[in-house]
């Protein structure tokens, strides 16, 4: 009888140890998931400097679920739901659409927002010296102003373009702050808003014959379709400038001066670690790329020669990329 229990016991227990060991073996892999508005080259830097900041600081063991949302706010919500029922420890949300979509969805575990211009306008926290309940992260505020200025020195520049997309939160305040610095510089300023990104071209054709030049702030629809921009605009003579250095390179833009976003994914990264190394993200700061070294300035030299334009020497010498005879310097 006593060996019949021992044996009942044995029984119980072997697979409750099983399943303990199971779950400690799962538990030492980190899962997070990356959720982006849409694939183009900042965000996708973004994506790639948070994975290398994790690695380096020794994350060694994480598992990733990268999400692209292909500009579709349904579709960011799905990728919300998928995080919380997959149960992931921590979910970073890349522009604001898809940022706001995991904020709205998850609520017991951490989000992180990145690349999201105004996070107070877009609910995600309340004030920029704290988080909110489980969210923080970092901001990408452009200097729009100071972009516009930089214009002004390669260009004379009467009247201003802008194209931005209507339905994201960020690019629609960069569009206010566009038009008040154009004002300010004694510019006037045409926009014209898309709602998805195949409304592009014909947004740039709409405005190119009534405009000196095209302002791109780091708005996700438009840059995700950047080259529809310089293409109507090259054929009209009218030089396109961006906030966006990371797809600068390869677009065909004049000009571009703005974050290096692959830092701005390496801040992430650190914050991140931040959270997973147990603070509250409720007690965590927005983080901002403050350092002047984080703004750099590309100028594409191809394109000022197609256009006729003259940069001169002091802009040169401040730009940390040049372009020229189809060279990346």
């Amino acid at each position: 009888m006593r060996k019949s229990i021992l044996l009942i016991m044995m029984i119980l227990i072997i697979p409750v140890a099983a399943f303990t060991a199971g779950q400690n073996e799962d538990e030492g892999t980190l899962k997070i998931g990356i959720s982006k508005i849409v694939e183009h080259p900042a965000l996708n830097a973004i994506e790639q400097g948070i994975q290398d900041q994790l690695f380096d600081l020794g994350y060694t063991e994480i598992e990733y679920d990268l999400q692209n949302a292909a500009g579709d706010m349904n579709t960011a919500s799905q990728i919300a739901a998928k995080f919380k029922m997959e149960k992931v420890d921590l979910a970073v949300g890349i522009a604001t659409p898809t940022a706001i979509a995991l904020a709205t969805g998850i609520k017991d575990f951490p989000v992180i927002f990145s690349a999201v211009t105004d996070p107070i306008d877009a609910g995600l926290v309340d004030d920029l010296k704290s988080g909110k309940n489980n969210i923080t992260g970092v901001s990408d505020m452009t200097p729009v102003k100071e972009q516009i200025e930089m214009m002004a020195k390669i260009l004379n520049i009467k009247t201003l373009g802008h194209i931005y997309s209507a339905g994201e939160p960020n690019a629609v305040k960069l569009a206010e702050m566009a038009e008040v610095a154009a004002k300010e510089l004694g510019m006037d300023f045409i926009p014209s808003t898309v709602t998805n990104s195949s409304e592009v071209m014909q947004a740039a054709i709409s405005i190119v014959g009534k405009v000196d030049a095209i302002y791109i702030s780091t708005d996700n629809t438009v840059v995700s379709a950047l080259g529809s921009v310089v293409e109507s605009a090259m054929k009209a003579g009218i030089p396109v400038i961006t906030a966006d250095p990371t797809s600068a390179a390869d677009s065909g833009v004049l000009a571009a001066y703005g974050f290096d976003y692959y830092k701005h994914g390496r801040l992430t990264g650190r914050l991140v670690a931040r959270v997973l190394e147990g603070e509250d993200p409720a007690t965590i700061p927005t983080q901002f790329m403050v350092d002047p070294s984080d703004l750099t300035l590309v100028l594409n030299l191809d394109v000022a020669k197609e256009l006729g334009l003259n940069i001169s020497q002091k802009l040169i010498d401040q730009a940390g990329t040049i372009i020229e005879n189809g060279q990346v310097k």
